[in-house]
């Protein structure tokens, strides 16, 4: 089986090019924070506020074109907080509409697979008309909470890779 990183946590990770939106690019009132925590893993946290029609947080990474073609599944190694949240890949830096699938957390550390051909296209959280993921490459990982409601969230995270 072959596996592809994309990024695995530890106590030595540079996360200097992770960078947290919350809808105050709206003017909403939410705001995310993104750390390592004492045993290395990524913890994106913070609260969801419905004031000013907000409700978004979200964390993305950007790296360098990233060949998907021998690969059937996103896999990510997380600890939630009960909460639903969003993964979203792009497969374009200047695409405006990212592929994007749920996933429910726990409060246990749990190992999540996702069929890439099972990621839909959207755009500011409507589907668009367009097929779902069937691309070679991606160049961005995202993760986001929109749960409509007004919350605070944890999410850790240990691993994001690719396998067949």
């Amino acid at each position: 089986m072959q596996i592809q990183d994309i990024f695995k946590f530890d106590i030595s990770s540079n996360i200097s090019k992770w960078v947290i939106t919350d809808d105050v690019v709206m003017g909403g009132r939410s705001c995310g924070e993104f750390y390592l925590n004492e045993k290395g893993n990524g913890v994106f946290k913070g609260h969801v506020s419905l004031e000013n029609n907000g409700g978004f947080s979200s964390l993305r990474y950007r790296f360098p074109l990233l060949d998907v073609k021998p690969y059937s599944k996103l896999v990510l190694r997380v600890k939630g907080d009960g909460k639903k949240y969003q993964i979203r890949l792009k497969t374009k830096t200047l695409n405006s509409h990212a592929f994007v699938s749920y996933f429910e957390t726990s409060n246990h550390w749990e190992d999540i697979h996702i069929d890439l051909n099972t990621l839909y296209p959207a755009f500011r959280g409507k589907k668009l008309n367009i097929p779902n993921f069937n691309e070679d490459t991606i160049c961005q990982v995202a993760f986001l909470i929109a749960n409509k409601k007004e919350e605070y969230f944890k999410l850790q995270i240990d691993y994001i890779g690719l396998m067949q």
